[in-house]
């Protein structure tokens, strides 16, 4: 049979009067309309009116035909009108591009048209769309395609269709989907928490509940007591080890606000061995900073060597030189309370004046960080004293930020102090100090008491006390999206001269919309629409803050306008900053979308840039990052080589040369940078910088904006945002400490000791080891470079030695025999070569790593840590674990050997300690100090 080349004669039938006719021309053209579109495109108005015939017999057949005929042309909103018109005509099951493309378009309607309902812009729906979406999802089910529908059913706002899905299908592997989905998919704050309600339920009806996920969806629900319920019920079922575990993980991720309301609703109990006060003593973070502690004391690998060299090839006169080098030892002294560089070095620290004092001051804080019972003896020589006479103010004001940084985020033992030292002085440099102070100890509190007390300070309208108290008082209402608050702070900022003090209330403001979503949206507008730069910088913060994390197109669409239409390069630079912390967890499409701004004209955007990429991709070792990183290093404008040095420790920490071939390029040239006698200031402080947080926590610790459960990390985001300011105020370089995760498997019984078990990491040791340590320079004479010997010189020599000869006569041959020694060198190194070639051939590297409890495990490494089927212990947590882990003791009636603690904080090994740790040293004492 000869192939059809038209179809004008079957398009005639359709102006036959038999209605039998013109539905045998419709069955026809349904099949050919692939082929000929296009010639019966000039009929479909002959169709289109079959289709408004209520007399015609096959009105749906005529739809359908229409509905092909318009998607051939291209005009897709007609075609799924008529598609809708043709009912069970429209065959979903059919696996061709123009149901799957109309099936699309009536799944985006649909969605559109539900969200807008659920916005209260109601309108209704068509149910003729109701039914194909409803088809849709049956035949979904049919095909077993949980996920995708699960993910239809979230964007639409379907949560009956949620529940359906998960109990249809695997729920336990299900369940993890629709939270992740719903953390990154799901835009609206609202439905979001609807979701999360369904899921806290769903996880409980699983035959093994889910608590750990449980305990998650109740912290982003701000519900605590139904956490402190869970709790008191692990403890009713003897599951305390599930109890612990949860609560280590409430401690990670929840605010001191949140932990506290926990702690108060469960029984108060006075043994020590009872179940609830081990509980209250995780939440208060006492536990996790006391295991964290000990880890950081017993692996600390910095590298003094790399200071001291650094030390070596700057100019310590220089201030910016001195607080870069304050700066990077804090960073790799970070939690090990090590302070030996600075006790070695009193002298260079001695030179420290003013605000340079002050940041030395405060890097106890960080060196430190964590010892919360200890905090005030190790700063007692700087505190300000009742009565005292002759303290340098810049000292005193930096001990009190240094006391907040030890307490970050845990300061309940201290705020009454640093409350009482902030009422206490009128000098602004100790006000600066004790605000700092306050808004890091005191952070997400909401206290009124403390937020009052800064207002007084605020409203004495001095610049530094002014700045510093704004941007505590936005700490301090952390994510509360307190009106009230927002509207003083505002009200403040528009009344005041001081632009620091203006800078200070807008970061602080951003603070205060922490994770709030669309429900700071009406603020930002308020913000970017202000004809002040530094409060629509503030907008660009709070736009960063409210969404952090959250990966919204909006904020994303909103932040590139911006980047490329305001007039400030101040507010130009934050808005390319900001796409970093909104795109958290996507850190793979952020050098994609800050690839034309790396290259633009303006240096502020360019700088915008590099910390987009080191904070979006903080700790991943991200090479697409790296690359576009590297030509900004040479850039000609010396901020933009600052930001890109920075942003590329920040990547590139905790990863190896083994692992990451940039590395060994990236350190030499922080070290060549800083001894390059004509590089800028700025790009060396970014060097210098650059090497303390590459190396920090003695090697131990990983920036982690993203918690181990994949959900944003509040303490570490804040601490990031505000570390940004640093541009403005180098003091505030310390907090990027709040960002330092440590990076190890912690193993706790039951009695919360740890106890001596190994575990497996299947990857050569060489892989994830320590980076080797910097070999002191050889103690070698360093050969002097041969001189010019002029001619008359040479001969005069000549004369003299032939002199000498004649009169030693042939003596010189029987005391001098100069073969011999060369030749005993050379073999002596041949045999060294052997030994060393042997050495080796023994010493074939494993596969594997047996590592203690207690070690350290980089996050590349975790999926490949195993513990041995014999293993007396084994982790409650199932999947990959790290950080602090409950462990099973599967042999509970043999004894258990435990690790003794050895950190300066443990009350028996204080007296020990004392004498390991030097007392603080005394470095500010100077008669002839100017101030």
């Amino acid at each position: 049979m000869a192939a059809l080349t038209s179809a004008s004669g079957v398009v005639a039938l359709l102006d036959e009067q038999e209605p039998q006719l013109k539905v045998y021309a419709l069955q026809q053209l349904n099949t050919l309309v692939n082929q000929f579109w296009a010639e019966i495109s000039d009929s479909v108005a002959k169709i289109e009116i079959l289709y408004e015939d209520a007399t015609f017999p096959d009105i749906e057949l005529a739809a359908l035909v229409a509905s092909k005929v318009y998607y051939y042309l291209g005009e897709l909103d007609d075609s799924l009108t008529f598609a809708l018109g043709a009912a069970k005509r429209f065959d979903l099951s059919e696996k061709s591009e123009y149901v799957e493309t109309i099936i699309s378009q009536c799944i985006d309607k649909y969605i559109l048209l539900r969200q807008q309902a659920s916005d209260g812009m109601a309108e209704d729906i068509d149910p003729r769309l109701q039914d194909i979406v409803e088809r849709m999802f049956q035949r979904c089910a049919q095909d077993e395609e949980y996920e995708q529908a699960i993910g239809i059913a979230l964007e639409s706002r379907r949560l009956d269709v949620v529940k359906a899905m998960v109990e249809k299908g695997d729920s336990a592997k299900l369940l993890p989907y629709v939270l992740e989905v719903s953390m990154t998919l799901v835009q609206q704050l609202e439905f979001r928490n609807q979701v999360l309600q369904l899921l806290v339920e769903l996880y409980q009806n699983l035959q093994e509940p889910d608590y750990i996920s449980i305990s998650q969806c109740l912290v982003h629900l701000n519900d605590s007591p139904a956490a402190a319920k869970l709790l008191k019920e692990l403890i009713e079922k003897n599951e305390e080890l599930m109890a612990y575990q949860i609560a280590f993980d409430l401690e990670e991720i929840a605010t001191q606000d949140f932990l506290s309301k926990v702690a108060s609703n469960l029984p108060v109990q006075e043994d020590v061995n009872d179940p609830f006060k081990k509980i209250a003593s995780i939440l208060s973070g006492e536990e996790s900073i006391r295991l964290y502690l000990e880890f950081l004391y017993r692996n600390n690998h910095t590298d003094l060597m790399i200071l001291k060299n650094t030390k070596g090839a700057l100019e310590s006169r220089n201030s910016i030189y001195h607080s870069a080098l304050t700066f990077a030892n804090a960073f790799m002294h970070a939690g090990t309370t090590s302070d030996e560089f600075l006790r070695q070095n009193l002298e260079w620290l001695s030179r420290a004046t003013n605000w340079t004092k002050f940041s030395a001051t405060a890097a106890l804080g960080v060196i430190h960080k964590g010892q919360l019972s200890q905090s005030m003896n190790l700063l007692a020589p700087y505190l300000p004293q009742e009565g005292a006479q002759g303290g340098s103010e810049y000292s005193e004001g930096g001990s009190l930020y240094a006391l907040g940084l030890i307490n970050a985020n845990h300061g309940q033992d201290v705020l009454s102090f640093l409350k009482k030292a902030l009422k206490d002085t009128d000098k602004e440099v100790i006000q600066h100090g004790a605000g700092l102070g306050l808004g890091v100890a005191g952070m997400a509190t909401d206290s009124e008491d403390i937020y009052n007390e800064l207002k007084t300070v605020l409203f004495s309208d001095s610049a530094v006390a002014g700045e510093s108290a704004g941007l505590a008082m936005g700490l301090v209402k952390l994510g509360t999206a307190s009106e009230e608050a927002v509207e003083e702070m505002l009200q403040y900022a528009h009344e005041t001269q001081h632009e620091k003090i203006i800078r200070g209330l807008a970061v602080g403001i951003s603070l205060i919309m922490y994770g709030r979503e669309e429900q700071a949206d009406v603020l930002i507008d308020q913000l970017l629409d202000d004809k002040d730069p530094v409060l629509r910088y503030g907008g660009i913060y709070t736009i960063a803050m409210a969404y952090s994390g959250t990966g919204n197109n909006k904020a994303i669409r909103r932040l590139l306008h911006v980047a490329v239409s305001d007039v400030n390069d101040d507010v130009r630079r934050a808005a390319v900053t900001s796409l970093g912390f909104i795109l958290l967890k996507n850190p793979k499409q952020v050098p994609r979308i800050v690839q034309l701004l790396a290259e633009s004209y303006n240096p502020h955007v360019r700088y915008g840039a590099t910390l987009a990429l080191g904070i979006s991709c903080a700790g991943t070792g991200y090479l697409d990052a790296l690359d576009l990183l590297e030509p900004m290093t040479k850039d000609p404008v010396d901020f933009v080589r600052q930001g890109a040095l920075i942003s590329q420790a920040m990547i590139l920490i905790q990863q190896t040369e083994n692992t990451n071939p940039k590395v060994a390029g990236v350190r030499k040239l922080y070290a060549k940078i800083i001894g390059d006698k004509h590089e800028d200031p700025m790009s060396k402080f970014g060097a210098v910088l650059a090497q303390g947080i590459i190396d920090a926590g003695g090697r131990n610790v990983t920036i982690s904006l993203v918690s181990r459960s994949g959900h944003a990390n509040m303490p570490a985001i804040v601490g990031m945002a505000v570390f940004t300011q640093f541009w403005y105020w180098h003091p505030l370089t310390h907090m990027l400490s709040l960002s330092f995760t440590p990076t190890a498997i912690i193993g706790l019984n039951k009695n919360l000791q740890t106890p001596r078990f190994e575990f497996v990491s299947n990857a050569k040791p060489s892989l994830f080891a320590y980076p080797p340590a910097l070999k002191p320079p050889s103690a070698t004479v360093v050969e002097k470079v041969a001189t010019a010997v002029l001619s008359t010189t040479a001969k005069a020599k000549a004369r003299a030695k032939k002199s000498e000869k004649d009169k030693s006569g042939d003596q010189m041959d029987v005391d001098k025999e100069p073969e011999e020694p060369t030749k005993t060198n050379e073999e002596e190194d041949t045999a060294k070569e052997e030994q060393r070639r042997k050495a080796n051939k023994k010493k074939k590297e494993e596969n594997y790593d047996i590592l203690e409890n207690l070690a350290r495990v980089v996050p590349a490494q975790l999926k490949r840590v195993t513990f041995k089927d014999d293993s007396r212990y084994v982790p409650i947590k199932k999947g990959t674990v790290s950080g602090i882990v409950l462990m099973e003791d599967r042999r509970p009636n043999e004894e258990e050997e435990l690790i003794e603690p050895s950190a300066p904080t443990s009350a028996d090994g204080q007296d020990n300690a004392s004498e390991e740790e030097a007392a603080p040293f005394e470095p500010f004492e100077y008669p002839f100090e100017d101030n």
